[in-house]
């Protein structure tokens, strides 16, 4: 049998069951059309009639024409570009040219030691993405997140073709919004909006038709602003309500608002690639619920430990919107015992992703609601911790930057300072360089990953609590 739409061969049906055009074999079978019992479809097969002599020739050139049409219709009719599928269930899931897509992915941002945030690694002759493609493919990395652009967009472009020809791994193009722009980002003042929105969109007409292009994130942990906890802003209507909190909805208000209007742009100018909300845990997604429903997902950055805890059910009652676990991840250092820890790094990413898994569209048990994750983060940056003293830059600093009880193994360090901004690669880098870059040495967390990729079992997560 042979089945394909209803509306494809319509005018071939009318054809076959029409009395003059049906067809007769020698056998006295007849090629006859006739309503699938799967709605929408027709089923060719043969019928027993009484024998009329015809040539079989035209009953081969038929059938097989009608063959080659199917196959025309079925690849015609499959969805091009990268799209979010809302399933029947109210689950979600990412598709790629009409196939599901697991984002398995890592933030990239390839600093070699010595140098700081500011190196032009797109223009490094030595291309360390190649190397680290080929790394990643070994691994099943199918994705990277770039958090920027950078201003010489041929070498955007060829760093985007490089990983996707040679590796098929695909890339995601972020935007900061302005965040780190001196003194402040002013989000409610129109000529920053229209400063920053025309930024977007610029990146967007540029890298829109690459093949290797996953999707967009507007910004990061913009939305702790709104907050007044990093780079704090305000307009002189908010600064005339004595109510602190009232003064946080009004700043979100406006923020959602902005991200929302720039996503509409976006949409209009590429159709084809999903847009995502960068957005530190789910604070202030219950502004984005009323302002910001022109989002296709939620990049969330999260450090909660081996456990999302119920992030997933949250998200669904606070923000009906897929997820992408955009920053995510564990260092290597323990702080307390001062070494370093690759048992400790596999043993929470695993976790991580196990519970990733758990609540991907295809799952019964989970939300339903995740696309993936991209870890953080692919290599160290040895530059992190002392930011101004360019010294340090060659040496991999063991200080903690801030503190999480969530990765409690090492929590008793002194002041409870444990997490090491330095130590957050799965891939460590060597002094001793190779092919003109520091060696990557994957750590445990690498394997530990690949293999759980290769065969995903799923445990259900426990809340233990550490001894």
């Amino acid at each position: 049998m042979l089945t394909t739409t209803r509306k494809a061969l319509h005018s071939i049906w009318m054809k076959l069951n029409s009395n003059k055009n049906r067809i007769k074999t020698r056998d006295g079978s007849q090629l006859k059309a006739e309503p699938s019992p799967k709605k929408g479809q027709f089923t060719f097969g043969l019928r027993t009639v009484p024998e009329i002599k015809t040539t079989g020739y035209r009953l081969i050139w038929l059938v097989a024409c009608s063959f080659l049409l199917v196959f025309i219709l079925s690849n015609y009719n499959v969805k091009k570009g990268v799209y979010i599928q809302k399933l029947e269930n109210k689950y979600y899931r990412l598709m790629v040219n009409g196939k599901p897509y697991i984002v398995k992915g890592v933030c990239y941002n390839p600093i070699p030691i010595g140098s700081n945030h500011e190196y032009d690694w797109w223009s490094d002759p030595n291309k360390p993405w190649i190397v680290d493609g080929k790394l990643m493919k070994q691994m099943g990395i199918n994705t990277i997140r770039l958090y920027q652009t950078h201003e010489n967009s041929n070498e955007v472009k060829q760093v985007i073709r490089d990983l996707y020809n040679l590796y098929g791994i695909r890339t995601l193009l972020g935007d900061w919004l302005g965040f780190w722009e001196y003194p402040c980002p002013f989000y409610g003042d129109k000529k920053f909006q229209d400063k920053v929105k025309k930024q977007v969109l610029e990146m967007v007409s540029l890298y829109k038709d690459e093949p290797g292009l996953l999707g967009w994130i507007l910004g990061n942990e913009n939305n702790y602003s709104c907050l007044g906890q990093v780079n704090p802003w305000s307009t002189p209507e908010v600064d005339l309500e004595p109510d602190p909190q009232k003064q946080k909805k009004m700043r979100a208000q406006i923020y959602y608002s902005f991200i929302n209007d720039i996503s509409k742009a976006v949409h209009k100018i590429d159709p084809d690639h999903p847009v995502g909300l960068g957005n530190g845990e789910l604070i202030g997604l219950d502004s984005a619920n009323q302002f910001c429903q022109d989002v296709d997902f939620v990049a969330c950055i999260i450090y909660r430990g081996k456990t999302f805890g119920n992030l997933f059910r949250s998200l669904r009652m606070t923000f009906d919107k897929p997820i992408l676990l955009a920053e995510f991840g564990a260092d290597c250092y323990d702080a307390y015992l001062k070494k370093e820890d690759q048992n400790m790094q596999a043993f929470f990413l695993e976790q991580q992703w196990n519970q990733i898994y758990e609540n991907l569209g295809d799952k019964k048990n989970g939300e339903g609601n995740c696309l993936g994750g991209t870890i953080f983060e692919w290599a160290d940056e040895w530059w992190k911790h002392t930011q101004d003293s360019p010294d340090s830059w060659k040496e991999h600093d063991t200080g903690a930057g801030w503190s999480s009880g969530s990765y409690y193994f090492d929590i008793r360090a002194e002041k409870n300072m444990n997490m090491n901004e330095e130590w957050f690669g799965i891939v460590a880098l060597s002094p001793e360089l190779e092919n003109g870059i520091n060696k990557r040495i994957p750590r445990k967390a690498y394997y530990v990953l690949r293999e759980f990729w290769k065969k995903p079992v799923i445990k259900k997560a426990r809340n233990n609590k550490a001894k």
